[in-house]
């Protein structure tokens, strides 16, 4: 069920479905039931409830909707954007199947309505909503009725999330069969309420003619991939990380980064810093370890250790023009390495887009196109990643999807383009969309403390990818955990919790079940 199609593959699902042998009006009926039921479990007979529909099939499930709640002793009204003779297809059946009058006026039905269902336009919807329909999605928003949308808010694009008119702002919404990138993109998410997806007779074999390859993170995605420490394991053989320390006036950062890999797995990790940063570093770190390289020379050699599994390199690094080459050539050493490297922050940003040419982002990508590309994972924020690539930033026309997908196959590497809906990309076209971060994260650090579970994650052997997806929910989660009012030092510690519901999950899944009389 965590698969995200967007409206191309929906209408292919459809008809699959169809030629498999259930009607298009069959499908139209059990979508307006579950709407219809959506409704019915939250207001009592006898509600008001309005329905304002478009001309096509998304009206077509209103009318369906509407007719089930009038037969359940519900009073409802309908007002239809457009003439009754425009109304085709399956639309057209649903019409004449529900003999309710029809308003012409979705104003008046909206300030008469305890609750009004959308039903104007689907998820298929590309155009800015304007005129007559644009005056209707502004009475729906001041109204004090609930709001229900069908499929996705009348206004909101399905493939994209965006919201470039008018665009209802629902309490709730019903969708069917799979969810749209637009429940999970922003700023479609904001407009979708509370999603339920409802089941209306589309086998899930249809997927395997679609081969869908975006997914809303879940823990059923990777799951397998983490497994707890076992009796006989050491702290190398849980993995050894390195985080690469910027000047002392910047060393915060890596720490969060260091301990956050060491909370959420790494057997160990230590912080390598210049002579200059290493007292700083050493006298705030207890169980993360130091070790002090002068040159590249003694940096390479201290991430030559063939125990070394992973590298974090970029927080707090530092971007001015004393060290910006020499912690270039920091970063490009990382990458001659076998170990997973996360690049993050200046790591990212000392090779961006320059118009004088330099060391720009074509010298980190030659680097990369000769690693594994499960082998280095990029964390932009949306500034980084227009820095580094701006040309797919700029691009119109492009999700949030498109865009991170575009720049992990430039960059030959998994691209984990962070936000409220964090994307996860990898070369070959796969991405997942990590969108329940809390609004707390918005704080100095939390990028760090998010890089950080990731080396660490990766540490264990993990893939890239799925460690980076990894990461973002255990992000997530330890957001939720450290509530309101958190600071980056608070995520750090609230990791633990979140490893605890990993081990539950994994041991309620390999315990041997004791067969009922068996011997004690």
């Amino acid at each position: 069920m965590h698969e995200l199609l967007t409206p191309t593959q929906m209408a292919r699902a459809d008809a699959l479905t169809i030629a498999g042998g259930i009607s298009g009006i069959g499908l139209m009926n059990k979508a307006g039931l579950a709407v219809a039921d959506e409704i019915a479990t939250r207001h009592p007979l006898g509600a008001r409830i309005g329905v304002v529909c478009g001309p096509g099939n998304n009206g077509g499930d209103g009318f369906v909707a509407a007719r089930i709640l009038s037969q359940r002793g519900y009073r409802v009204r309908i007002a239809l954007l457009g003439a009754e003779a425009n109304l085709t297809g399956d639309a057209a059946l649903a019409r004449a199947a529900c003999r309710l009058p029809l308003e012409s006026d979705g104003r008046d039905v909206a300030a008469w309505s305890q609750c009004t269902i959308d039903a104007l336009f689907g998820a298929g919807l590309t155009r800015p909503i304007d005129g007559e329909a644009a005056l209707w999605v502004a009475a729906l928003n001041a109204s004090n009725a609930e709001i229900v949308s069908v499929d996705l808010p009348s206004g909101v694009n399905g493939a994209d999330g965006a919201a470039n008119g008018a665009a209802v702002q629902a309490d709730r919404t019903v969708t069917f069969f799979r969810k749209k990138p637009g429940h999970c993109l922003y700023p479609g998410k904001q407009y979708c309420g509370i999603v339920r997806v409802a089941d209306i007779g589309i086998a899930a074999r249809v997927l395997d003619e679609i081969k869908p390859d975006v997914f809303e993170n879940a823990m059923d995605l990777w799951r397998d991939f983490w497994a707890p420490p076992t009796a006989l394991g050491h702290k190398y053989s849980r993995g050894a990380c390195v985080a690469v320390s910027g000047p002392p006036s910047a060393t915060g950062a890596i720490r969060l980064a260091a301990r956050a890999a060491l909370r959420a797995g790494a057997g160990l990790v230590t912080i390598a810093s210049r002579p200059d940063a290493r007292a700083i570093n050493a006298a705030q770190s207890t169980a993360v370890m130091t070790r002090c390289f002068d040159g590249d020379q003694e940096f390479a050699d201290l991430i030559a250790d063939p125990r070394l599994a992973a590298i974090i390199i970029g927080p707090g690094l530092g971007l001015g023009s004393d060290l910006a080459d020499a912690n270039r050539r920091l970063v490009l050493k990382t990458l001659q390495t076998d170990a997973l490297v996360v690049l993050d922050a200046d790591a990212l940003t000392l090779f961006q887009s320059r118009p004088s040419g330099g060391a720009g982002p074509d010298l980190l990508y030659q680097c990369l196109a000769k690693r594994p590309p499960e082998r280095t994972v990029l964390t932009p924020h949306t500034g980084e990643f227009a820095r580094l690539f701006p040309d797919i930033a700029e691009k119109p026309g492009l999700s949030k999807i498109d865009r991170t997908v575009a720049a992990a196959h430039r960059a030959n590497a998994v691209v984990l383009l962070k936000g409220a809906d964090s994307v996860i990309a990898a070369p070959d076209g796969r991405a997942v969309v990590n969108h329940r971060a809390s609004a707390w994260l918005a704080t100095a650090g939390s990028g760090d403390v998010l890089a950080g579970i990731l080396a660490g994650l990766g540490a264990q052997s993990i893939p890239g990818f799925w460690a980076a997806c990894m990461a973002a929910h255990m992000h997530s989660a330890a957001g939720d955990q450290a509530g309101p009012g958190l600071i980056a030092e608070d995520l750090v510690e609230a990791i633990k919790p979140v490893i605890a519901a990993f081990d539950a999950d994994f041991r309620s899944r390999h315990q041997k079940k004791i067969l009922p009389g068996a011997a004690v």
